[in-house]
């Protein structure tokens, strides 16, 4: 065999070797591409059915949402723990029950604490006593409940709370709705500068 063929036969060992050696690593980078976008496609899900149950769901149907923002109802609702609640009632609330409820004093605010104490009011209401569980007393109002129901706490989900506030920050708002403006302005600019310019399909015309 001649000098020419052994290099040319050495050269083609090395390049199926090369090949060979290649082919783990082009698999590797093709399966974490995959998991990759399968990753993305959950977190998009997720952020989806998020939205869906905090923004759409309690328009559809009867619970509310809340954010806690104290450490009153620690440990078993810690700050920042998102509070499912779903009416319940009034005739069947009893102590013990944790409601989520306007406190009838300062801002109004929703408070979600537990029942310590229920009178009934010759009108046919009711006034209760309520109280965090990491508070010593009880709070210092009596609120008077005179709707057929009252909304109690069905589920805690930790943190997700934290998440929403952040989102509803004014600052985050305003950057998604800046950057969902420029996103449209870069769109529309590409689409613009990416046209071809028309071609005559009639050819060259005689020129007289």
């Amino acid at each position: 065999m001649s000098s020419t063929a052994v290099s040319r036969h050495r050269a083609a060992a090395a390049a199926a070797s090369s090949k060979v050696a290649a082919a783990p690593v082009a698999r590797r980078a093709v399966v974490v591409r995959r998991l990759a976008r399968l990753l993305g496609n959950l977190v998009m899900l997720a952020c989806t059915l998020a939205f869906l149950a905090i923004a759409i769901g309690p328009h559809l149907f009867d619970y509310r949402t809340s954010t806690m923002l104290t450490g009153s109802m620690a440990p078993g609702i810690n700050p920042g723990d998102m509070v499912v609640t779903m009416p319940k009632p009034t005739a069947d609330l009893k102590v013990g029950d944790v409601i989520s409820y306007q406190i009838p004093v300062e801002d109004h605010r929703v408070e979600t604490h537990r029942v310590a104490s229920i009178k009934p009011q010759a009108d046919g209401s009711i006034a209760i006593r309520t109280k965090g569980d990491a508070n010593e007393n009880v709070d210092p109002w009596v609120a008077v409940v005179s709707s057929d129901t009252v909304y109690e706490v069905q589920t805690v989900v930790p943190k997700v709370g934290v998440a929403i506030r952040f989102l509803r920050s004014p600052v985050v708002q305003h950057g998604i709705l800046w950057f969902a403006l420029g996103g449209v302005l870069v769109l529309g600019l590409s689409m613009i500068w990416g046209k071809k310019p028309a071609v005559d399909d009639e050819g060259p015309r005689e020129q007289s």
